[in-house]
């Protein structure tokens, strides 16, 4: 009786504590149900990704973000990689609904019976759930919200959207998230290219990606890297033999960070200003792409071509010695290696530590390399530097150059040998567009971003010396001036008030030379024909005037140094005042955002940027009613007349004057012009053909000397012309034919008048119909000053 009345009372608690235990869930459910978030979002998620920046033929620059992402469909995801995710995660994935009670109870059991939660019962579904919607916080309401978000996710999605969102949105370590960019950053490989067993490592990463991971903990990594692998065998996804060999296979994870398909880290930093500035923060998370206007061929004949420049430069000026000097008693091998760490590589060059030396070799070891051997011919170069005018004798033993412990940077050359190099102190820019239009093809703002992200093509304002003289030149031919108007190359004096001092410009011989014709004044670069000029044709005038090659007033001095670029400008915009010469007269504005892209690949911008099209006028309507987009006409601000005769005067720099070196091109399309400033503190050369522009620049961010004879055909125009080596390969010459109202006439050389009769000595010279000579030189030549000492106040004679 005592039995039956015991039975029924815990029958009746049973069935008290299942009606309470009911109604609790039954409440549970209904409040958390209703709080539910819409799984619906799924459909539409999207996923955070970085900035990716491509040039304009689509080859990787940068991307920026903090999480490395390339989301993949579930058709382009290996079998095996699916497989290794179910042994690894949820066999049972294709069966359950999103919950694998089985799983979930058995983890209940273990933690009632152990104190410990060993499994977690958790499928691909509610992981999911887990990712998208909830937070990290580990708490019994939370699962069972997980559990109804799994329910309601394989409702709304099919299996293979859950196993998509799951093997994109999935965190796998080293800030990779998602399948595709943890094969990435661990094997430097897609998904579809890696080995049996790499696959299963990533299957590994989900239970503890931060610490079981082959980059912090190989061997952890790898034993659970081997249950996966059994775990595949035993449900039948791979063989005896795949499962053998996987598993002996060795890791060979690395880290691997973002590889440029093309270095153009200055031009990177502009478009990720820019798109902060559009979008803000969001950019680094938002999947956008942006196409530039950088030609990866051109910008990686730029890159060489800087560094080349500043190399052969301050290998002229002398050996510095060793970044620092170790004791290598005290260091064993993998000490020396840890210390080379330390060193990255700096503009390509790499850091090593001379270990011994013989009497014409030295022995350095490199981290990537190990023991490599600098000969003589690598070495003999390095006399010790002075000063920047100065250096000592050269070297006859490699002991007089390096020292076993020197800490030394090496270059190693095209045919496999070594040389000693050292990382310039002087700095570079250059940069290209095309003339047309403004697009930029090619920008390096220094010779290492790392070690400085100033960027000198746009932040740096240096004077630019004679390479302004073209603007001058221009001015003075929009006044009636000629090519062959005669100018007196003699001293001169000025006692300005806008001039601190009395003030004596030479020419950068020291010699004068007369009278001389605007053309051959020019290509020599001769100061004293710019000043005269500058002061004959009025400051404010040229001032006004030089706002139509996209300079402003305000950066112009208004006294006659502006006649020897003393204004302040960056290499930027003196490509595009070199442009307006080069298209024809057109003010263009630089631009290097060719479209931007969301994710989903729409068009979220497309530059429209002014073009130079002569033809336009007539054309527009027609063009503009179609599905193009809408043409955007650049502004004519120089006749053509004119820019062509300053493209002529121009050519004949590089054909008989300071850019004579270029000649080594072969091409008669090329024009441009040198500068060099006071003291060589700046050294330019801007140039362009039809098709391009291009403009150098060298010299010390801190304004000092460069050396004597470090002018801009020696310390710049190499650069120049190793760049159009490059560019202009297998291009053909295109020269702008003379526009109308033109006409080319015989001279004679002296006097700039027309050639006499019979004059052997004629030359051919073009004009405008309307500034053509009348007189000969049978007729009586003009007057002209003897020249000697001229205080400034004599008239010009032209």
């Amino acid at each position: 009786m005592n039995f039956s009345r015991t039975a029924r009372f815990l029958l009746f608690t049973i069935l008290l504590g299942s009606i309470a235990v009911s109604a609790l869930l039954i409440v549970l459910y209904v409040n958390i149900e209703s709080k539910l978030p819409s799984t619906e979002i799924l459909k539409e998620v999207k996923l955070q990704e970085p900035l990716r920046i491509f040039s304009r033929d689509r080859k990787l620059l940068a991307e920026f973000g903090d999480k490395r992402r390339t989301p993949v469909t579930i058709e382009q995801v290996p079998e095996t990689l699916v497989q290794a995710f179910l042994a690894a995660e949820d066999d049972h994935f294709f069966e359950h609904t999103g919950v694998d009670f089985p799983g979930l109870l058995r983890a209940v059991i273990e933690l009632i019976m152990t104190g410990e939660k060993r499994s977690g019962g958790s499928t691909i579904t509610m992981q999911v759930a887990r990712n998208f919607f909830l937070s990290t916080e580990k708490t019994y309401l939370r699962k069972l919200t997980e559990i109804l978000l799994a329910f309601r996710i394989e409702h709304s999605l099919s299996k293979n959207d859950i196993l998509e969102l799951y093997l994109n949105k999935i965190y796998l370590g080293n800030r990779a998230y998602g399948v595709e960019a943890a094969a990435r950053v661990y094997y430097g490989k897609s998904i579809s290219d890696i080995s049996l067993a790499q696959t299963a490592m990533i299957a590994a990463l989900p239970k503890a990606p931060s610490r079981i991971n082959p980059i912090h903990n190989p061997e952890g990594a790898t034993a659970r890297r081997n249950y996966i692998l059994g775990r595949m065998h035993r449900l039948g996804y791979i063989d005896d033999e795949a499962f053998e060999t996987a598993t002996n296979e060795v890791d060979k994870a690395t880290l691997h960070k973002v590889q440029s398909e093309v270095s153009a880290p200055y031009l990177a930093e502009m478009v990720r200003n820019e798109l902060v500035r559009r979008y803000g923060l969001s950019v680094y998370t938002a999947g956008y792409e942006v196409m530039t206007t950088i030609d990866a061929s051109s910008q990686a004949a730029a890159n060489l071509a800087l560094h080349k420049a500043l190399l052969d430069y301050s290998r002229r000026h002398g050996y510095r010695g060793p970044e620092a000097q170790v004791n290598l008693d005290e260091l064993d091998g993998e000490a020396l290696q840890e210390l080379l760490a330390g060193y990255r590589p700096v503009g390509g060059l790499e850091a090593g530590i001379v270990t011994r030396i013989e009497e014409k070799t030295a022995t350095v070891l490199l981290a990537r390399h190990g023991e490599i051997t600098v000969e003589w011919e690598g070495l003999s170069w390095a006399r010790p530097y002075v000063s920047e005018n100065r250096m000592g004798k050269s070297p006859k033993l490699a002991s007089d150059v390096v020292a076993p412990g020197d800490i030394v940077r090496v270059l190693q050359n095209p045919d496999g040998g070594w040389r000693l190099a050292q990382v310039p102190k002087v700095e570079g820019a250059l940069v290209s567009l095309r003339p047309d239009d403004g697009a930029i093809l090619a920008l390096v703002g220094g010779f290492d971003y790392r070690r400085s992200k100033f960027n000198r093509v746009t932040q740096a304002r240096r004077q630019p010396g004679s390479s302004f003289k073209p603007v001058i030149y221009s001015a003075a031919l929009d006044k009636g001036y000629t090519a062959a108007s005669l100018i007196n190359d003699a001293p001169v004096v000025f006692d300005d008030p806008a001039l601190e001092s009395t003030w004596r410009p030479e020419n950068y011989s020291g010699q004068f030379y007369g009278p001389t014709r605007m053309r051959e004044a020019l290509y020599r670069s001769r100061n004293l024909v710019s000043i005269r000029i500058l002061r004959a044709i009025g400051i404010s005038y040229v001032a006004e005037y030089a706002e139509r090659f996209g300079f402003s007033k305000d950066q112009l001095p208004r006294d006659l140094t502006l006649a020897l670029g003393s204004a302040t400008v960056s290499p930027l915009q003196m490509a595009r005042a070199y442009a307006v010469l080069a298209n024809g007269g057109y003010l263009v504005e630089p631009f290097f955002i060719q479209r931007i892209y969301d994710p989903d690949g729409n068009t979220v911008f497309r530059s429209n940027p002014a073009l130079v099209c002569p033809g336009c006028p007539l054309a527009l309507e027609a063009i503009n009613e179609s599905s193009q987009p809408e043409i955007n006409p650049a502004e004519l601000v120089m006749s053509p007349q004119t820019a062509w005769l300053m493209t002529s005067m121009m050519q004949d720099v590089i054909q008989r004057g300071t850019g004579k070196k270029a000649r080594v091109l072969n091409r008669t399309d090329l024009a441009g012009k040198t500068g060099t400033t006071n003291d060589q503190k700046d050294a330019w050369f801007s140039g362009f053909n039809r098709s391009l522009v291009a403009v150098v620049w060298v010299g010390f961010d801190k304004l000092e000397p460069l050396g004597r004879q470090e002018t801009g055909g020696k310390a710049a125009l190499p650069m120049w012309i190793d760049y159009m080596r490059t560019v202009l390969s297998g291009v053909k010459q295109r020269k702008r034919g003379p526009p109308e109202g033109l006409v080319t006439v015989r001279i004679d050389p002296a006097s700039g008048l027309l050639a006499g009769s019979g004059q052997s000595d004629a030359i051919f010279e073009t004009f405008r119909e309307e500034y053509v000579p009348q007189q000969t030189t049978d007729a009586g030549a003009m007057a002209i000053d003897s020249g000697g000492a001229d205080d400034g106040s004599a008239e010009q004679l032209f």
